[in-house]
């Protein structure tokens, strides 16, 4: 069974980092894709950041490139988040694609979510 755990958030102040982790077991396809999602009280879901499995392609929203940085060891991927704002504060999930499409707008199965919160 495909399972998705996130783990790593909590509260920062404004400027600092964080680094969040995603272990995902009992994924039987080759080629699948991992993101990082995250949302806002009141806004939609968006992603930030999506890693494939095949060729460790990335992916980062507009706003976080240059400040986050996905990675992947084994079955575990990585979120470090650096230079945090107040806007960051959500709650980030890791999704898994199975078909290996980058941060797709549905992928297939969700963990439970993370809260990071930035504030002084």
């Amino acid at each position: 069974q495909l399972q998705l755990v996130e783990s790593g958030g909590g509260l920062v102040q404004p400027g600092g980092s964080l680094t969040l982790s995603c272990t995902v077991s009992g994924i039987t396809s080759e080629y699948y894709a991992i993101g990082w999602y995250r949302q806002a009280p009141g806004q939609e879901r968006e992603e930030v950041a999506c890693i494939s499995s095949s060729d460790g392609n990335t992916f980062y929203a507009n706003s976080m490139e240059g400040r986050f940085l996905i990675s992947r060891d084994k079955n575990t991927v990585y979120l470090q988040m650096n230079k945090l704002e107040p806007e960051d504060t959500a709650v980030y999930y890791c999704a898994a694609d199975l078909w290996g499409r980058i941060c797709s707008p549905r992928p297939d199965s969700w963990g439970q979510g993370t809260q990071v919160t930035v504030s002084s």
